[in-house]
């Protein structure tokens, strides 16, 4: 699955999403684009859990 997230701009926002999401589910695999400013998601957790987890690192996200 494949968010965009508008926000993200750094090392700092893409460290913070994917620890979220590592607490989510510790073996999600995790790829973040800060050009296109996306996070592509493969984890067993469904979209809202993912995008849900996002938002607790303080980023808005929509899915691609």
């Amino acid at each position: 699955m494949k968010f965009h997230v508008p926000d993200m701009s750094c090392g700092h926002c893409t460290a913070a999403i994917t620890k979220e999401i590592t607490a989510l589910d510790p073996q999600a695999k995790v790829a973040t684009d800060l050009d296109a400013r996306t996070v592509e998601v493969m984890t067993g957790q469904p979209n809202a859990a993912v995008i849900d987890a996002i938002k607790a690192a303080g980023y808005e996200a929509a899915p691609v």
